[in-house]
């Protein structure tokens, strides 16, 4: 299902072709999408970047498109090995790394903001790092169609149905309905990313 089919369905199911109805369906879409995307963490919305750390610098700065994290490993500059930097909360950081000016290899990472990770122990020296995360996919609104328009089009559809019957303030169980068939979608697309699609990880999201 594409953006324009999906745009039409919401009309005809909300019976609904007002111009201000219309003007804030591209709002129930992404409201809808990052309802699935903060809920199911899917195998095919993953991505990796490689970049460096600074030394002395115990921030690094996510991408722009960051979800969550899936793993951090960082490389040695001289012996090219790799480490898998394990997560922990800032508090743990701060209480094992006190002094900022003591640097090392760094050994753990914890979310800082929702920009920030804060590693520990501070970089001695400018490490490779490479970053495995899940990330926002662009909107089909933008993009004209998506992985979830094109393999789960009804999760997509009931979630925006939802949010356009929330604007127009609809009744409860016509939205109670949209919610259930929902959810159902929803049943079905966590099996496939929790499960189905899971035999091939290295190591679960969030590492103790």
């Amino acid at each position: 299902m594409n953006y324009a089919t999906l745009t039409d369905l919401v009309k005809r199911y909300c019976e609904n072709e007002e111009e201000s109805f219309v003007a804030n369906i591209p709002n129930f879409v992404k409201l809808a999408e990052q309802r699935v995307y903060n809920t199911v963490l899917l195998p095919v919305l993953r991505r990796n970047k490689t970049g460096g750390l600074t030394a002395n610098n115990r921030f690094m700065t996510l991408p722009i498109d960051w979800l969550a994290t899936y793993s951090i490993s960082i490389e040695d500059p001289t012996t090219s090995e790799h480490t898998y930097l394990l997560c922990k909360d800032v508090e743990f950081i701060r209480e094992a790394f006190p002094a900022i000016a003591s640097t090392g290899k760094p050994e753990y990472y914890a979310q800082f903001d929702q920009d920030t990770l804060l590693l520990g122990p501070t970089p001695d020296v400018g490490y490779v790092v490479h970053l495995h995360y899940f990330y926002y996919p662009e909107s089909i609104v933008t993009a004209s169609t998506s992985w979830l328009g094109d393999n789960f089009d009804n999760v997509l559809l009931y979630g925006t149905l939802r949010e356009a019957y929330l604007y127009m303030k609809g009744e409860k169980d016509l939205l109670d309905g949209y919610e259930q068939k929902y959810q159902e979608g929803m049943a079905l697309l966590k099996t496939l990313g929790e499960v189905k699609n899971t035999r091939d990880l290295y190591r679960p999201m969030r590492n103790a």
